[in-house]
């Protein structure tokens, strides 16, 4: 593997080195800010708009940007990102197309970039050669949407000892102790699934959220974010007072869909502004480890 982006102290799991992600997390304490995470179809409509769509993202202030790789079979994501999805694979993008614009966009920036892909995508490479690939094109996380704790010890294992986070998923149905197991096994950042069922954007966030980011975040040693229904700057004011950054995705599509890339980009400033109008949640009252 190439070596691990970044530098300095460790954060996360043992010795391991700490990257861009704990880098951007810890700036981020330090401001007392709440982090913006941005997700993006990689190839919807075109790989040209994600160019200018990620690049723009980086401008308008996020602090991590997740690059979904396309799969034809997106099962936990709603209809708009299954949409953006089969329209990349529908415009050609291929995995190894994704890379060279990852690989062009570390070239003017260092905003951390988590790549999320379901499992196929990576078998069908080659788990080794996906991942090698992702890091020497400037990835500083994965995110396998579909691989539980303890579901493929061997390919955990690779994606551990890699140079990417292994950044993993909670739900609200998680049991507490299996919260803590995750939570400990994850690297960069830990992601909380507002709500159960798929993506999308949604009128309201649950009022049970807040408490449950809380109990989250006392077991966690590591941020949390929290994505899935998130598509309005209230809402991202509500998540940004109760986690350490807020994941927004089928908003921003919709917003691509209704207005091009200036659209989506109109919408992230509207999301980094209201995240910037509420300090993150304070320190967690941390539970034993």
């Amino acid at each position: 593997f190439p070596p691990r982006p970044g530098g300095g102290g460790g954060a996360g799991r043992g010795a391991r080195p700490r990257g861009r992600i704990a880098e951007r997390f810890a700036g981020l304490a330090a401001e007392r800010r709440a982090g913006f995470v941005p997700y993006v179809t990689a190839g919807y409509p075109t790989l040209d708009h994600t160019r200018e769509l990620v690049a723009g993202l980086a401008e308008a202030g996020a602090d991590v940007i997740e690059l979904g790789i396309p799969f034809s079979d997106p099962m936990a994501d709603g209809p708009t990102i299954q949409r953006s999805s089969q329209g990349a694979l529908d415009a050609g993008t291929t995995v190894g197309g994704v890379f060279e614009v990852l690989a062009e966009l570390r070239g003017c920036s260092e905003v951390p970039v988590v790549v999320f892909s379901y499992l196929n995508p990576i078998h069908s490479r080659g788990a080794g050669n996906f991942v090698r690939e992702a890091a020497e094109a400037g990835a500083d996380g994965i995110l396998p949407t579909d691989l539980p704790l303890g579901a493929d010890p061997d390919l955990e294992a690779l994606l551990s000892d890699s140079p990417l986070d292994l950044v993993r998923l909670i739900a609200p149905t998680t049991r507490p102790a299996r919260v803590r197991d995750i939570a400990h096994a994850s690297q960069g950042f830990v992601y909380y699934i507002a709500r159960t069922g798929v993506t999308g954007a949604r009128r309201e966030l649950r009022s049970e959220l807040a408490r449950e980011v809380a109990a989250v975040r006392a077991v966690s040693p590591l941020p949390v974010a929290v994505g899935f229904g998130v598509s309005t700057p209230g809402h991202a004011r509500a998540v940004g007072a109760a986690a350490d950054a807020a994941v927004v995705g089928s908003a921003l599509v919709d917003a691509l869909d209704s207005g091009g890339v200036s659209g989506a980009l109109d919408l992230a400033r509207a999301l980094r502004t209201a995240l910037d109008e509420v300090g993150p949640a304070g320190p967690p009252e941390m539970g034993p480890a």
